[in-house]
C-alpha cells in the first residue's frame, strides 16, 4: 500500500502488457477530465493504467505542503510494487515528479513520457525561461485572503481561458496547488535520464491557439522546457496542437503512448 490514492484502470483481464503510472500536474487529480487523464482511458485495454493523485489531490490525503521531492518518493514506492516495472508518464508537475522519480530508480521504468514537463533547470539561461523566473520570484508574495476560487478564476479566466466548475474537489486541488513548493528550485536529473536503457517521449502542444497572456506567461517557458529537455536526454519530441497535449489531442497522444509502450 502507498501512502497516496491511486485509481487503476485495467480492462485486460490481467492478461495486459507492463502496467504505466500516470502523475497529473496542477489543479488536477488522476483521473479528472477537464486536466487529468481521463482522456487515456482507451488505453486500459492493453496496460493496466495507475493513475495517482499526490498529495493534497483527488482521493490522497491532505498536505501541509505539496512537495516535488515527495512525489517522486510516492512514484518510487508505486513502481516497486510493479513486478514488471512500468511505464512513466507526467504531465506539468507531475512530469518533475516523474524525472526525479525515473532518475532515482531507473531500473524500474519501461519507458518515460514527459507531457510539458516543469523543468525549469533544463532549460536555464532560456531568455523566456529567465524572463518567468524574474516575474515570479520578484512578485509579491499571495495574499492569505485569497481563496481558491479566486485563484482559480485569476489563472483560467484571468488569462483568457474558461474556469472549470468549482467544485469542492477542484478547489482542494486549486488550495493544494497555491502551496506547492516552487518546481524552480528542482534540479532534474539530465545525465541518468540520457543513459537510461529505456526510450523518452516528450510531448509538447504547439500554443498556437492558446490566449494571448498564457502563452506568454505559461507557454512560452513550457515549450523551452520541453525542447531543453528532449536535447538533453535524446528524446523524441512530438509536438501537438493546443495546449494540453493529452486532453485536446487525445487520439494523437494515446497513438504515440500506444506506440512507444509497445
Amino acid at each position: 500500500m502507498t501512502a497516496i490514492h491511486v485509481t487503476t484502470w485495467d480492462e485486460t483481464g490481467g492478461d495486459g502488457a507492463a502496467p504505466a503510472v500516470l502523475a497529473h500536474n496542477i489543479f488536477t487529480w488522476g483521473s479528472d477530465e477537464a486536466y487529468g487523464f481521463a482522456a487515456q482511458r482507451p488505453l486500459a485495454d492493453r496496460h493496466r493504467l495507475l493513475l495517482v493523485d499526490r498529495r493534497g489531490y483527488g482521493r490522497s490525503p491532505d498536505t501541509d505542503r505539496s512537495d516535488f521531492d515527495t512525489d517522486a518518493d510516492d512514484l518510487v514506492e508505486l513502481l516497486e510494487q510493479q513486478d514488471t516495472g512500468a511505464h512513466l508518464v507526467g504531465h506539468g508537475n507531475g512530469g518533475l515528479a516523474a524525472m526525479l522519480a525515473a532518475g532515482r530508480r531507473p531500473d524500474l521504468v519501461r519507458s518515460l513520457t514527459l507531457i510539458q514537463p516543469a523543468a525549469f533547470s533544463a532549460a536555464a539561461g532560456h531568455p523566456v525561461v529567465e524572463a518567468m523566473l524574474e516575474r515570479v520570484r520578484g512578485g509579491a508574495a499571495l495574499p492569505e485572503s485569497v481563496t481558491p476560487e479566486q485563484y482559480l478564476r485569476a489563472s483560467t479566466e484571468g488569462l483568457g481561458m474558461a474556469m472549470p466548475e468549482p467544485t469542492p474537489q477542484r478547489l482542494r486541488a486549486v488550495a493544494t496547488s497555491m502551496r506547492e513548493r516552487p518546481v524552480w528550485e528542482a534540479t532534474v536529473p539530465l545525465k541518468p535520464l540520457r543513459a537510461a536503457s529505456w526510450p523518452t517521449l516528450v510531448i509538447c502542444g504547439t500554443w498556437q491557439d492558446a490566449p494571448e497572456m498564457y502563452r506568454t506567461y505559461a507557454g512560452e517557458p513550457l515549450i523551452a522546457c520541453a525542447e531543453a529537455v528532449a536535447d538533453a536526454v535524446g528524446a523524441r519530441l512530438l509536438r501537438v496542437d493546443g495546449y494540453y497535449p493529452h486532453t485536446q489531442q487525445p487520439a494523437a497522444v494515446n497513438a504515440a503512448l500506444r506506440e512507444l509502450w509497445g
